[in-house]
């Protein structure tokens, strides 16, 4: 490859009462104040004060990205137990309440809640995003028209939430219908080229609907500062190797997408409307479900599809030396996704606060030769 397609890996957590397993703020920011101290710039605040976010550096392949994130994460972990707090790796709590839940005090939080208000402050939710780094800007809006179909698929392999405000929601990722209340989210139009994309961001610009592109929130976009395309699809996976397998398989379709693209083979592009209809069928069953195979115009069980998918960028993974660790798709498809198992531990136990339990174990597997205990320092 003449351009090394570089990977970066943000993801959100959420700090947990290990009295009452609810959600807890950060006291007056104390942890993240901490966090800098030790992480610098790879740990910032979100809109809410339960909820952190750690990002990589740019990474220069899918080894480096696991390293750090292991780092991450373990550093996370242990600054959150310093802090007589839990960490858990989950898309939606189980049963906390957003209406009682403390905003982070930025001016730019200001500004979004001031903007859409209650739609705003119900945003309790934790996602993973992953960037591709990207040779040029026109590259990356083919792209992201291509990379579009393989969203659905992308989502129900990273199905972590199943609950909300102690409910059983009956979908596998109520994350994304949370968020779809937002102004421009979802699966993006496709556009003929980038000028096509500015013309767009200028307009909305020039219209005061955003003041800058950070406001489009798609599950897929250009980033508006870096040079990538961001994935910005997946619930946070509850394990590092889940999130791992996902980051590798993101990488492994870009490189894919781009050699058809460079050799002028392209990818069929759909629409909007109809890859919607997919992204719906796996927020609601995950990878138990069916999506709809377009070519065939038939539906097709969606564990069948990420077979498929599979053997479709299976030709770049050696190149890009992440077989390993893509491989773990197969776990997940045997084990089933972070919200299938929370699910069972429910059935298991009728318990919300063991599937709290739960992830936060799960969270914190593979990253120390000892699992810490609940509220101790590793």
């Amino acid at each position: 490859m003449s351009h090394v397609f570089t990977l970066g890996i943000e993801e959100e957590y959420a700090t947990i009462d290990l009295e009452t397993r609810d959600l807890r703020s950060h006291i007056h920011s104390e942890m993240l104040e901490q966090g800098k101290l030790l992480l610098e710039e790879r740990v910032k605040a979100e809109m809410h004060q339960s909820v952190v976010e750690v990002g990589t550096s740019v990474c220069q392949n899918i080894k480096e990205a696991k390293a750090e994130v292991k780092g991450l994460r373990r550093d996370m972990i242990q600054l959150a137990h310093r802090n007589n707090l839990g960490l858990a790796a989950i898309a939606t709590h189980p049963f906390a309440d957003w209406r009682k839940q403390e905003i982070y005090p930025d001016d730019r939080y200001k500004v979004i809640v001031e903007d859409l208000k209650m739609v705003a402050r119900a945003n309790l939710i934790f996602g993973l995003h992953v960037h591709v780094g990207m040779p040029d800007r026109e590259t990356t809006i083919h792209m992201m028209n291509a990379a579009r179909y393989f969203v659905p698929h992308l989502l129900a392999l990273s199905t972590n939430s199943p609950f909300w405000m102690g409910m059983n929601t009956g979908l596998k990722s109520y994350r994304c219908k949370v968020f779809d209340k937002f102004p421009r989210t979802n699966i993006p139009d496709y556009f003929p080229s980038y000028g096509e994309y500015e013309n767009y961001v200028n307009l909305l610009v020039k219209t005061g609907c955003i003041d800058n592109a950070k406001k489009i929130w798609w599950d897929i976009r250009p980033h508006p500062f870096f040079n990538t395309l961001e994935f910005r699809i997946c619930d946070i996976p509850m394990r590092l190797d889940e999130t791992i397998a996902l980051a590798a398989l993101i990488q492994a379709t870009v490189v894919k997408l781009h050699r058809l693209y460079s050799a002028n083979q392209g990818f069929r592009l759909y629409r909007r409307l109809l890859l919607m209809e997919n992204k719906w069928r796996a927020a609601r069953y995950g990878i138990n479900g069916k999506l709809i195979d377009f070519g065939k115009q038939t539906e097709v069980p969606e564990r069948d599809l990420i077979l498929e998918y599979l053997a479709f960028v299976d030709d770049v993974v050696d190149e890009l030396g992440s077989r390993e660790e893509i491989n773990y798709i197969h776990e997940i498809l045997k084990n089933g996704t972070g919200a299938d198992r929370q699910l069972r531990v429910y059935e298991e136990t009728g318990d919300l606060k063991k599937v709290v339990d739960y992830i936060m174990e799960e969270t914190a597997a593979g990253l120390f030769d000892e699992q810490p205990a609940a509220g101790k320092t590793a």
